[in-house]
């Protein structure tokens, strides 16, 4: 009597018989062309272990093992928390191998194809996190040369980032096509020519790995290794940033900078793209309560005190002023109420957010988070781009304005200056008023669907309500709520704000509280805090401004200009320094005022090297724009759809 089975494979049963009494294989989980993986226990530590062992035929090859023996040694010398640890690497019986932890979880390249492509924010973590492992590497002289979603794991319980096979993959002769070491897919332009590596060839596979996880497609596809290979070489990644992506443009144009052709374009080290990828997840972290709530709610005029305010106070007032006072009155009593009543609404709101320890200075910063947020949700249901739909409502919208405001001018001038009984005035208003009731009918329904279109991609209240708030009429209502306060030394909630923005706050506070006299020995000391602020915002922004550029010129661009162009930069980034510095210092002189160890002279130096610096910023600034209107770079701007 015959029994039937599944087969049983001879080299696991070869391999079981050479481990026995030091791991007990369990079963094969990988299989690849550098090797195979075993899940496994150590037997005297009973621990489950991954084993991957060299293919025989590869391990028959002297120089290959003795490679790949040295490559995994160097390799398990790496101890770092996004790293698998390596815990012996071998050579018994003539099968050469490695034992490493076994991680409970799924590779990134699993992660993709089952689920689809990551989220921005947390793709954006686990970018950070497979940068710092590289970074160690690096530090230690190790180039990985196989970065690649199949080599980045996720853990299932923790979601950390953890990257294995470091240096392994190309000490092994994984061939990827011509004899080149390596995945095509994921292969720099130099490794895919034969070149010396370096840190930054682990950058570019780092880049198609994060272009994979981000978007689920690949850069570079062929039928072919050798295809692939000779994309990899000549032709340019398309922009992640024109894949119609929920995906923050700076992110964007990091993925962008490590996939450039030319090394030197590409991210300084791993350990400055990681530090980027902070930045970009820094700024999207959570705003304090009380902001989020003034942007949805509280700052708004969109609730049901608005219906009561407009039905028992307004429309009631208006008839009222109308039937005793007549007409004009009425239109008096309507524009009283559509700007003071709202006024007086934005100065209370205001007042509340001053006493919270909030400035005005906080809210384009929780605005713009607000409306980031929005964008990606909606643009994860339906797209960043406008359909055709959309696209043809806001033409037909666009071209019926104009002639329905032409029109309705045209009507009342007519009916105004010119003689009513005359025959041809009649026809006139006539025709003028048939075209703007039917440009009227036209406008109004393609208006409201271009309106209920375009709230599908961005939150269209939001954006009006940051205008207003961010604009003068936010200031002016923060301006007078501040005035309502007095001199009132108010908290600050500083962990969300920039520290330009946070110093300014801190030093008028202490400014508020001199006695008068000091007060106006210091001149317009308020005024020079804000000013300094806004240089070092302004600094800020163009400091970004230039990271931009730099990321989206790549090999577009002239060495000479590139350089120039990271010259600003780091000018930029030192002054910015010195404006910030200059803000520290007013604040620490106004401490020693307040403490009694410091002298309003002492103060007033400062304040004249404050003047100098914030002179110098000007100067910079403009200097930098004259010399960039007669530079002229391929640099794709991001348009937002009206």
């Amino acid at each position: 009597m015959s029994q039937s089975g599944p087969p049983v494979d001879p080299l696991f049963l070869s391999f079981q018989l050479a481990l026995a009494g030091r791991y007990s294989i369990d079963r094969e989980i990988g299989r690849g062309g550098m090797g195979i993986v075993y899940l496994a226990r150590e037997v005297h530590l009973d621990r489950p272990v991954a084993i991957k062992l060299l293919p025989p035929e590869r391990a028959s090859d002297p120089a290959l093992r003795e490679r790949f023996l040295r490559e995994a040694r160097l390799a398990a010398k790496l101890s770092h928390p996004n790293i698998i640890p390596i815990h012996a690497v071998d050579d018994v019986a003539g099968f050469v191998f490695y034992v490493m932890a076994y991680i409970d979880g799924e590779t990134l390249a699993q992660r993709v194809r089952t689920r689809g492509p990551l989220p921005s924010s947390e793709g954006t973590r686990v970018l950070r996190e497979a940068a710092w492992a590289l970074a160690h590497a690096h530090a230690q002289g190790l180039v990985h040369r196989d970065v690649k979603p199949d080599n980045i794991l996720l853990e299932s319980t923790s979601g950390r980032v953890l990257v294995a096979d470091f240096g392994i993959a190309a000490a092994a002769g994984d061939a990827g096509g011509d004899g080149v070491s390596g995945t095509p897919e994921f292969m720099s332009p130099e490794q895919a020519l034969g070149k010396e590596v370096d840190a930054r060839s682990d950058l570019y596979g780092l880049g198609v790995t994060a272009f994979y996880m981000l978007s689920g497609r690949l850069p570079f596809e062929g039928k072919t290794p050798t295809e692939v290979l000779a994309k990899q070489v000549t032709e340019a990644a398309p922009p992640l940033g024109s894949l119609d992506l929920p995906l923050p443009r700076k992110v964007a144009l990091l993925v962008d900078r490590c996939l450039a052709k030319d090394p030197e374009l590409r991210p300084a080290s791993a350990d400055a793209l990681a530090e980027q990828l902070g930045v970009a997840l820094e700024q999207r972290r959570e705003l304090p309560a009380a902001l989020r709530a003034f942007v949805k709610s509280s700052g708004r005029l969109d609730g049901g005190g608005t219906l009561v305010y407009m039905g028992w106070l307004v429309l009631p007032g208006i008839a009222l002023a109308s039937y005793f006072y007549g007409f004009a009155a009425g239109i008096a009593a309507l524009g009283l109420g559509l700007t003071v009543g709202p006024f007086a609404y934005f100065v209370k709101a205001a007042r509340r957010m001053e006493l919270l320890g909030f400035a005005h200075s906080d809210l384009e910063p929780a605005f713009k988070a607000a409306i980031d947020q929005a964008r990606e949700e909606h643009a994860a249901e339906h797209g960043l781009r406008p359909s055709r739909v959309e696209l043809l409502a806001r033409t037909v919208a666009r071209v019926s304005w104009p002639i329905t405001v032409l029109s309705g001018a045209g009507t009342l001038l007519a009916w105004f200056f010119l003689k009513p009984g005359d025959f041809a005035t009649a026809a006139l208003l006539q025709f003028l008023f048939r075209v703007l009731i039917l440009s009227t009918q036209v406008l109004v329904p393609s208006s409201a669907l271009y309106l209920l279109l375009l709230e599908r991609r961005r939150d269209v209240a939001t954006d009006l309500w940051a205008k207003i708030w961010t604009g003068r009429i936010g200031r002016l209502a923060f301006a007078v709520g501040r005035k309502m306060l007095g001199n009132r030394v108010l908290g600050s909630a500083m962990t969300h704000r920039a520290t330009e923005l946070s110093l300014g706050m801190a030093a008028e506070n202490l400014y508020g509280g001199l006695p008068k006299e000091m007060r106006n020995a210091l001149g317009d000391l308020p005024g020079l805090l804000r000013r300094l602020q806004g240089d070092a915002q302004m600094l800020r922004k163009r400091h970004d401004d230039l990271q931009e550029v730099l990321a989206e010129v790549g090999d577009a661009g002239s060495s000479d200009a590139y350089d120039d162009l990271r010259a600003d930069r780091d000018a930029v980034h030192a002054k910015l320094g010195d404006a910030v510095g200059a803000l520290e210092t007013i604040r620490l002189s106004l401490l020693r005022l307040h403490a009694g160890s410091g002298t309003v002279e002492g103060l007033t130096t400062h304040i004249g090297l404050a003047v100098e610096v914030s002179a110098e910023v000007e100067r910079m600034l403009a200097a930098q724009e004259e010399v960039e209107r007669g530079l002229s770079f391929p640099r794709e701007t991001a348009t937002t759809p009206v």
